[in-house]
């Protein structure tokens, strides 16, 4: 019998990603040794989770929209945690609505963070208020400490099918050596390049050694066709796979190079090395295989700021070692 839910309500697969070790850590602390997963669908935590064994299932929830859309919303989530009789849940975020949703569905241990409001329906003491403007996963180290869990790393390492590894293998294994994967695309427009910026650094990769793969999802395939050959680059739209293969794929490249997305944080979860662009987004901390590019080292800056042979000039020479160690 499974005890614990975790509660995770942010929408992006990176989110899953670097909420990880935080689920193994809890399930290593909870009866049988595993938890129930609640995300947002967007988040794709079945499909990226399929292979951890510390997670028994993933329930996909809904939990944004305006207001009557949060309230009907959050009902449902109550519904949803009464019908698995939990002892325990956590919330791995400052939002109140699942904290509330725990208390109407009668688990008896809410662990939260508790700062704000939703203190009032948690039963830990919660963190400090001094960190209500730390980020997210500096909130969820101070948990663990306060919750006597030990949190051994903050790298990923997810596990992948592999019957994934083998389908990317026996597509793309003959092609010629680096592997270099670009993630076109990001969650917000002020995450991304623009289309002038992205011509110009495909144009640049046309004359480096070895194979250029680009990844994104469905949504930019089209976007990643016009690019490509407007910019005359042989590069391989891969935006067709599907997250896990995608994430094979990117176990099986050399380096990856993009915006803060979805597949940066997947190279990282797979071990890796990615070459990162960061503008108005704080840079991304707790893996040692993402190297931060920033519009600005000061603080933050429309991502535009960095040209496309700025990026270039970082991957380069990264391309070139992995090419030597062939």
């Amino acid at each position: 019998m499974i005890d614990t839910a975790v509660i995770q309500v942010k929408p992006g697969i990176g989110d899953t990603i670097w909420h990880l070790p935080f689920l193994r850590t809890i399930a290593a602390a909870s009866l049988g040794g595993q938890v129930v997963f609640f995300a947002p669908p967007t988040s794709l935590a079945a499909e990226l989770l399929s292979m951890e064994p510390t997670v028994a299932e993933t329930v996909y929830f809904a939990h944004g929209g305006n207001e009557l859309q949060r309230g009907i919303r959050m009902l449902r989530l109550a519904r949803l945690l009464r019908r698995y009789h939990f002892r325990q849940v956590w919330i791995l975020d400052r939002t109140v609505r699942p904290a509330i949703a725990a208390r109407l569905a009668g688990i008896p241990e809410r662990i939260g963070l508790g700062l704000g409001r939703q203190r009032r329906w948690i039963t830990n003491e919660g963190i400090e208020d001094e960190h209500f403007h730390d980020f997210p996963i500096d909130w969820l180290k101070i948990l663990m400490l306060k919750q006597n869990l030990s949190l051994s790393s903050t790298e990923p390492c997810l596990r992948l099918p592999d019957e994934a590894l083998q389908t990317i293998d026996a597509r793309f294994g003959a092609l010629s050596r680096p592997w270099l994967v670009v993630g076109l695309g990001a969650s917000h427009p002020s995450k991304d390049w623009p289309d002038s910026h992205w011509l110009g650094f495909f144009r640049l990769l046309r004359g480096i050694e070895g194979t250029v793969f680009v990844v994104g999802g469905p949504n930019w395939q089209a976007r990643a066709d016009r690019l490509l050959t407007e910019s005359g680059s042989s590069a391989i739209n891969a935006c067709d796979l599907p997250v896990m293969q995608s994430a094979a794929l990117l176990k099986r490249a050399d380096l990856y190079a993009g915006p803060d997305s979805g597949p940066l944080n997947l190279a990282a979860a797979v071990g890796t090395e990615g070459v990162g662009l960061f503008g108005m987004t704080p840079s991304l901390r707790y893996t040692r295989f993402i190297h931060v590019l920033r519009a600005d080292e000061t603080g933050m800056a429309p991502l535009e700021r960095i040209a496309p042979e700025r990026l270039f000039a970082e991957i380069v020479p990264r391309l070139q070692e992995k090419a030597a160690a062939l």
